[in-house]
């Protein structure tokens, strides 16, 4: 294989995390951060500015949901794994979002995510098919979304303004988060479905995994791990990586996040999170993986490196580059 000296290269920067490499040349690399914890808590890996605020968008979900457990909200399994997803619009997540906003007296015109069609290709294939467009419900985020508006309805709050970050809502869960992160949030910006994004380090992100997994039985901690970990198509979709990822690896939670994010945690208390600086999701699980076996994880090979094409054969592959 033909390695070339990476161009632009600055002290300071990121490492790689992982490049792609096509008929023997390096063509593509993913720089960026990441950081693992062992069972006991301790950093077991670290790489780039792990300690540096950055948005974790969508990891953030499993902690926004143990902050509505904690103000009233009555949702177990499957639904609950919903109140943390990023789903792929199919349609018994819609069935799902349906349920929770109708358990709280309200319909699909109460959501205030952007309508959007579903990350599942086949899904919104057939929308097209039958005429439909874009919708709020269809949305990856409308989950989330309608589990927020049930927590207001629960607590006789307002449910017009709950994308707020002055809402009661928001400075619970922002509350919350801080605390199983173990560290305060920095900076408060707008997520892509429209609510608040609360920002924290890789390493108390990381952390507040791992807080999930520990805690005991019953508490709102733990049964956020435990419905995720029950049905992780429910958090994704029937075809994403994260569900082919908990399915692999017994006892993992797992959860991405836009612009390259993924953060997880085993029962055991070993955790981690990263952050692909380009924002590539490509690479992601490849890199998760791979700081999954520098933990001591068993990853099944099919997860730690993918397929470059060309034409009808497979020329090269997308691996990870995990720097001590």
């Amino acid at each position: 294989m033909i390695n070339q000296p990476e161009s632009g290269s600055a002290a300071g920067a990121n490492p790689v995390l992982a490049e792609v490499v096509r008929s023997g040349f390096v063509e593509s690399r993913h720089r960026g951060a990441a950081v693992g914890l062992a069972a006991d808590g301790t950093v077991a890996v670290r790489t780039g500015s792990a300690d540096a605020p950055f948005f974790p968008r969508s990891s953030n979900k499993p902690l926004q949901a143990v902050g509505m457990l904690r103000c009233g909200l009555g949702l177990d399994g499957e639904l609950l794994a919903l109140a943390a997803a990023s789903h792929s619009g199919e349609d018994f997540h819609v069935d799902g979002v349906r349920k929770i906003l109708s358990g709280a007296g309200l319909g699909e015109e109460a959501l205030q995510c952007p309508a959007a069609w579903p990350l599942d290709e086949w899904t919104t294939h057939q929308l097209v098919l039958q005429g439909e467009g874009r919708s709020r419900i269809r949305m990856n985020c409308s989950g989330k979304h309608a589990a927020m508006l049930a927590t207001c309805v629960a607590n006789g709050w307002p449910a017009q303004t709950y994308r707020s970050p002055d809402h009661p809502l928001q400075q619970a869960i922002r509350s919350t988060v801080a605390e199983l992160a173990g560290e305060p949030v920095t900076a408060v910006g707008v997520d892509g479905c429209g609510a608040p994004l609360f920002a924290l380090t890789l390493a108390g992100l990381a952390r507040a995994f791992r807080a999930l997994v520990l805690a005991a039985p019953g508490t709102p901690e733990r049964r956020v791990a435990d419905a995720m970990r029950a049905y992780p198509a429910w958090i994704s979709g029937t075809e994403r990586d994260e569900r082919r990822l908990m399915e692999a690896v017994p006892g993992l939670l797992v959860k991405s996040g836009a612009e390259g994010v993924d953060a997880f945690a085993l029962a055991d208390g070993r955790a981690g999170a990263l952050k692909i600086d380009d924002g590539a999701q490509r690479a992601r699980v490849l890199i998760t993986s791979a700081i999954l076996r520098r933990l001591g994880a068993v990853v099944p090979d099919e997860l730690t490196t993918a397929p470059v094409p060309g034409g009808d054969a497979v020329v090269g592959q997308i691996r990870p580059v995990l720097p001590i």
